[in-house]
């Protein structure tokens, strides 16, 4: 079980780290949610 919160933490890190702001990381995943709901 703590394999997947370290991957969890590793995955949020790399995503902020990538974004560099939490409104960038936001609004990925505002993006994705909307792609997801366009598939359905």
């Amino acid at each position: 079980m703590k394999t997947v919160f370290l991957l969890a933490g590793l995955l949020l890190t790399l995503a902020l780290s990538g974004c560099g702001t939490v409104d960038g990381l936001g609004q990925d995943i505002s993006a994705g949610a909307r792609t997801v709901q366009g598939w359905m």
